[in-house]
């Protein structure tokens, strides 16, 4: 299966979720290619930008575990598919 980049936002409105988020962060970390956090205190939220180099498969299951965790929110957006010669 061909890999492809993609971005995974993640919105934290819980704190106590960051262990959590961490660990799952960790045991894809052979998968990413970068993150950056933000926290937005005006808010009270932190946002978590995390750039992937992995299969389809790989990029979903690393979203939807998160995406599981209560007081997270979960959106990935994909490169394009490039058409095969």
């Amino acid at each position: 299966m061909a890999k492809r980049i993609a971005l995974v936002g993640i919105i934290v409105e819980d704190s106590a979720a960051a262990e959590r988020i961490n660990s799952i962060l960790h045991d894809y970390g052979e998968n990413i290619i970068g993150r950056m956090g933000l926290p937005y205190r005006q808010r009270g939220v932190h946002v978590i930008s995390v750039v992937m180099d992995a299969e389809n498969d790989v990029i979903s299951s690393m979203a939807g575990k998160i995406g599981k965790i209560p007081g997270v929110s979960v959106k990935t957006v994909y490169q394009k598919e490039t058409p095969s010669a």
